[in-house]
Formats: structure tokens, sequence, C-alpha cells
């Protein structure tokens, strides 16, 4: 809570350029909270919250088994309990808004393969959401529909978006209990090879994982396993009708991409999601990208209109791709080796950044700046999600977990919209004995040591004072970048959009103690301002601020 010395001053109250009323004389010193402007929402500065559906919060312990899962697995490659409601829980107990995070992106929760595959590594099922055996169905393991609807309603009454993530490209593996997708659906060969365009799209990302025929435009008809599935399910009908309906508003051939697009988009409709984070996206021909763009904005469009009083805002629907090795320094092109691809034409608002966990030991400055000026010149109106460890990246940045405050301030500072992976926050172990490969990064949640280690709960803290200042100032995100001075680092932000402004200043590497933040050209003599790290109200004399307190990090931001 902002703290301000109130004394014998007449204040008008404004409501846009109109004067309503007047507040009385207060004769008496009070503490009060300052008034908070309308923040507008923006994708390019979002603060994403990244996490496992599985291995999160296990909100209903009673559909922790189902089709018969119970066999031995390798170390974290079975269903551990985390569901939707257990993110439901955590979004209405706060957890989020206390960590300034305004969306979240979860696995997906459609239906899994059934049984486990053995590739050398342990047993493993499905339980991290991309091996999709029915993409109309939600996994009974991770929740229902109903499930689902109540998550985005209370994530949208915190004004918190709701990503999903889709996969298009592949089916799950072929197991006993989980037949191959006829062949005029799937390629089950050859295996990539990532060196050309035709060698990364047209193959299997591994071996086992069928590979859809996303570039096909050949008529196919649905398996006979999926239509006996949803007739035992009582579905059948329902689900050919609604079919029926799409292609024949859409005119497309009933070819594979096609059918995923209209069960994907179907989501948009039913429960107003706000995004796709989709998957695999250099493996699927762009112009598919293209196709299910349009039809998620028709999906997101026609639920707006069928939901007028639950609608947030204006902006349309998001996509972020996950181009795998894509780095912001490309800017607009991804090189395949034989061919430069622009995703960014293809519907995509961002991309997934690979590159900042390299930047990330870069003094503040150069990092801050580089970015900056990339977002400014070559993605101007796109933009990145930036991270530093993520579920499928086996080189995270501090993967032994080191420099905590340091990823904070990298991550959550540094301009595009960051994604906080589950536990960044808490400093979640990522070297689980036993473990091997990317499940050394999907533990259960360490909720535990959250509640129990004042080591942890100092971290968390840093996070959420992070978090909460960029979650209030787009400036941080989509802002540009000015130092304002290097010894002590001093910088600031600037975002305008329309009417709205937002200016803010940060200092990082501080001296304890007493500490003179130079902000001359940004903020003039007499200006009020509010360090949000330290709880301070200062005002600016001489071209300088002072602070005196133990923090070697100063938040500023305008005291309206």
């Amino acid at each position: 809570m902002k703290k301000l010395l109130v004394v014998m001053y007449t204040i008008p109250l404004f409501i846009g350029c109109k004067e309503v009323k007047k507040q009385p004389e207060k004769i008496q010193v009070v503490q009060q909270e300052a008034p908070k402007k309308e923040v507008p929402f923006v994708w390019e500065a979002a603060n994403v919250y990244f996490l496992l559906t599985d291995r999160f919060n296990n909100g209903n312990p009673e559909n922790d088994v189902n089709f018969g899962r119970t066999e031995e697995t390798g170390v974290l490659r079975g269903f551990m309990g985390g569901d939707l409601q257990g993110i439901t829980q955590k979004i209405e107990e706060g957890y989020f808004t206390d960590l300034g995070i305004n969306a979240i992106w979860f696995t997906p929760v459609v239906e899994q393969i059934h049984g486990a595959t053995d590739e050398g590594t342990g047993k493993t099922y499905g339980y991290h959401g991309y091996w999709a055996k029915d993409w109309t169905a939600i996994d009974p393991n991770f929740g229902t529909k109903q499930d689902l609807g109540n998550l985005v309603k209370a994530a949208h009454k915190k004004g918190i978006r709701i990503l999903l993530d889709v996969v298009l490209n592949h089916t799950g593996p072929v197991t006993d209990q989980d037949p191959v997708w006829p062949d005029d659906w799937v390629r089950t060969g050859p295996k990539c090879e990532f060196t050309t365009y035709e060698n990364t799209t047209a193959c299997t990302l591994v071996e086992n994982l069928p590979d859809i025929l996303t570039e096909s435009n050949e008529p196919v008809e649905l398996p006979d396993a999926l239509l006996a599935k949803w007739k035992e399910e009582g579905r059948l009908s329902k689900e050919l009708d609604e079919l029926q309906l799409f292609f024949e508003r859409t005119g497309y051939p009933r070819a594979p991409r096609y059918y995923i697009i209209k069960w994907l988009t179907d989501y948009i409709n039913e429960f107003g999601v706000d995004g796709f984070r989709v998957d695999t996206v250099k493996h699927v021909n762009e112009d598919v990208w293209g196709e299910l763009h349009k039809e998620a904005n028709i999906a997101f469009e026609m639920w707006k209109k069928k939901h007028e009083s639950k609608v947030l805002d204006d902006n349309p629907f998001y996509m972020v791709g996950e181009v795998y090795n894509y780095g912001i320094s490309g800017g607009r092109q991804f090189d395949f080796g034989d061919k430069k691809v622009d995703f960014f034409e293809y519907g995509f608002k961002s991309l997934i950044n690979f590159e900042l966990k390299t930047d990330a030991d870069n003094d503040y400055e150069s990092i801050f700046k580089k970015y900056s000026n990339i977002l400014n010149t070559k993605l101007k109106d796109k933009s990145v999600l930036n991270y530093l460890t993520s579920h499928d990246d086996g080189a995270p940045y501090d993967k032994e977990r080191k420099k905590a405050i340091r990823a904070a301030n990298v991550l959550l500072l540094t301009p595009g919209a960051s994604q906080v992976y589950y536990g960044d926050e808490t400093s979640r172990s990522l070297t689980i004995e036993g473990a091997e490969g990317d499940a050394t990064l999907r533990s259960f949640m360490n909720w535990e040591e959250l509640d129990s280690l004042p080591n942890v709960q100092q971290i968390h803290k840093h996070w959420q004072k992070l978090g909460q200042f960029r979650k209030n100032h787009p400036a941080i995100g989509a802002g540009k970048h000015k130092r304002l001075g290097k010894s002590p680092y001093v910088f600031s932000r600037t975002y305008v959009n329309g009417d709205f402004r937002d200016k803010v200043v940060v200092g990082l590497d501080l001296p304890k103690g007493k500490k003179s933040l130079w902000v001359k050209g940004f903020f003039g003599d007499g200006t009020k301002l509010y360090d949000t790290y330290s709880e301070t109200e200062v005002i600016v004399n001489n071209g300088k601020v002072i602070l005196d307190n133990d923090f070697d990090i100063a938040l500023l931001e305008l005291v309206e």
C-alpha cells in the first residue's frame, strides 16, 4: 500500500477530464492509499506464468488415476495429481495476483494416450499433455470441461488472461492401448534431421510420434477408433453434426489439419480463452498457422458477441509460437538452412525467445538496450516471450538455482513479455536425482519449501515485488528504454498508447544505505515519486532522488 501524507489541501477528484467532486479539507495527518489509474492490458508487456498442469497443485485427488494408468514409470514420468481445479484454487487464493501475473499458460489438457511408452528412460505416461488421443475431450486426470470453464471464469474475474497450449502437428505415440491413426492422417517416418525446411516439416519429431499430414488437402474419413470412442461416450452424432456445420461454413476440404483446427477453436467458442501458445511451430507449413489464427479470431469474436458482459477488453485473439531455437536477434526471420520464414506473417503476435538465457549474465544495460532496440525496429508492433527456464530446455539459465534474484531482475525487467516457469519464483529444484532428460525440469511445485524456508520466502517476495511493478507498468515490457545513470545504474522506460502514458525509473546494483539516483531530464524537480520496493515516497531535487535503505534495487513510479 502506498502511504501518503495528506495535509490541509482541497483535492479535486477527476473522472476522465471532468471534475465531479471535491474532498473536504483535512486538518489531521492521515495515511491513505494512492488512487490507481486504470492500467491497460498489453500482450507485448504481459507477465505470463507457465506451468505443467499435472505438476502444479492437486485440487481433486479423486481424479488422480484413470484408464488403468498404474504401471510403474521412470522418475517423474507418471501422473502426479495436478489438475485444473488445483490451478483454479491458486487463482482464487490470489497466488498469481500477488506475483504480478496477468496471463497463465498451462500444458495441454486434451485427452492423452491411455497407455505408457518405454523409450529407455522407464515407462512414461502423457502427464505433460503433448500426446493427444482425442482433441475433443479433456483428460480426466486434468479434470472436466466444467473445470476448464471454471478456471477461465476465475482467471478473468482477477483480470488474468488464459493461454491454451495447442498441438497440431502430431498425435500421441502408439501403444498397445493407442493404435496409430490411419496413414492418410499421419506419417510415421522419416525422423526429422532439422537441416532443411523439408526435413524439419515433413517428418516425425522423434521415433514413435506420428506426424499429422498438415500439408495435405486430401479429404479423409475420421479414424474408426475415434468414431467408436465417441459412440461409446454417447456423443457421436453431436460431434459429426458440429463437423458438418464447420465444413459447410468454411468450405475447407475435410483434410486432417482442418478437423484439428475445428477441435482446437471449439475451446475458444465455448470458454472464451484469450490466446494460444502453439507447440512445435516450425514443424508445420507456415500457412497452416494463418488458417488456425483466422478460425481462432472468428471463434473469439463470436464468443465476445455472446458474452458481452464478460469481455475483458478489445484485444484481438493472441497467438505466441514455439519456434524452437528462435532468437530475438533474428528479427522476423527464422532460418531453416535452405529457407527463411517470417512466422509473424502467419498469425503470431509473438514468438518464444530462446536467446535471453544466453544473454542473462551480460551487464543489465547491454541486455535492456539490445532488446529495446530490436523490439522498436525489426519487431515493431510484434513481440517476443522471454524465458530463462522451461519444461523442455535442458540447458536453462541457472540450473543450480544459485542466482534467483539475478534471474528475476533479468526476466522481469527485460523489454518484451516475460514467461515465469512455475517454481522460478520459489527456486524449485531443476536437478532431481534419478530423473532423466526433460523430466528433471518437471518436479512437483515446491509449496512445502515456500511455506517453511525463509530463504525461499525471501526470493519469492522479490519476485512478487518485481512482478507487481511490471504488471502495473506496461512501460517495463512494451516501453522504450533509456539509461539515465551509469553508476549507480539507473534507467527509464516510457510507454505511450493513445491517451495512456506510463513512465518509470528503475535502479539496479545500488549501494546499501544512502544512495542518489539520477533522474534529470526524465522527471522534473519537485516531482513526487514512490519507490514500490522500499515503500518510500521521495521528491526529485536537483535532478535526483535520495533513498536510504539496505536494498540494492529501486522501482520508481509517479505519485498520481
